[in-house]
């Protein structure tokens, strides 16, 4: 029988819990690889998480991380490579996601939305970077069609993705040889069964009349995980062609 196409791979998906983090730890686990996944107040979620992933037949474990915390990343990180004995891809996934018009933002909440979701997949793949060179790994970032489009509500989180998006193209020449690096950017994910009116309109503006699923976000960080590792520096929007106007 074939192998399962990342058997034997070990991977790591920050905020990988719940929501979109979730279904992309358990898309790798599908896949054949074994995957450690951070929390940072979301433990009951990770234990559900764990016990999904264990019972598909790899190995899984959650590591509780602050990604705003250096001192947290180093230890997490040094404890996932311990648990799985090495790391071969990495998904910067945790994020936090605020809305406020510009003229409004204080300074607190632009430094929250900064710290999380740009300054953590730099802390997280800076530690990973010497374990990642040692296998020629890879890192999958996740950004935003906001990262990509100005949302005049969320100045702030479209900024941190923006930044997410350059870094992505910066790491790429700065991994190099040894590592790829590519961002998946999603639009509108549904994530609740009850879908709100915001939630329809954008499904109807949507070419492909449908809102995005969590599978998707998985499917799009599943390719980079196992395609091409020639395919380096890229940015995947995954959006149903709501970026297209």
């Amino acid at each position: 029988m074939a192998k399962l196409p990342l058997h034997g791979k070990s991977a790591l998906v920050t905020g990988g819990a719940r929501r979109i983090g979730r279904e992309i730890a358990l898309a790798l686990g599908r896949a054949g690889a074994d995957v450690a996944i951070t929390y940072r107040q979301s433990s009951t979620d990770a234990t559900r998480t764990v016990d999904e992933l264990t019972s598909s037949g790899v190995q899984a474990s959650a590591f509780e991380c602050d990604v705003r915390s250096e001192s947290s990343v180093k230890a997490a990180v040094h404890a996932v490579v311990e648990r799985l004995g090495k790391l071969d891809i990495l998904v910067n996934n945790a994020a936090v996601f605020d809305s406020e018009s510009l003229d409004s933002l204080t300074l607190e909440q632009w430094d929250t939305v900064f710290e999380t979701n740009a300054r953590g997949p730099y802390l997280v793949a800076r530690e990973a970077v010497p374990h990642l060179r040692s296998v020629h790994g890879r890192i999958i970032n996740i950004g935003s069609l906001g990262g990509l489009h100005a949302w005049a509500g969320h100045g702030h989180y479209c900024a941190s993705k923006a930044a997410v998006h350059m870094l992505t193209q910066v790491m790429a020449k700065a991994f190099a040889p040894e590592i790829s690096v590519n961002c998946v950017a999603p639009g509108w994910i549904d994530m609740d069964e009850q879908r709100s009116d915001a939630a329809r309109r954008f499904a109807d503006k949507t070419p492909m009349r449908r809102n995005g699923s969590a599978e998707d976000v998985a499917q799009a960080v599943v390719f980079f995980a196992t395609g091409p590792g020639f395919v380096t520096g890229q940015i995947l929007v995954v959006d149903g062609g709501l970026g297209l106007g």
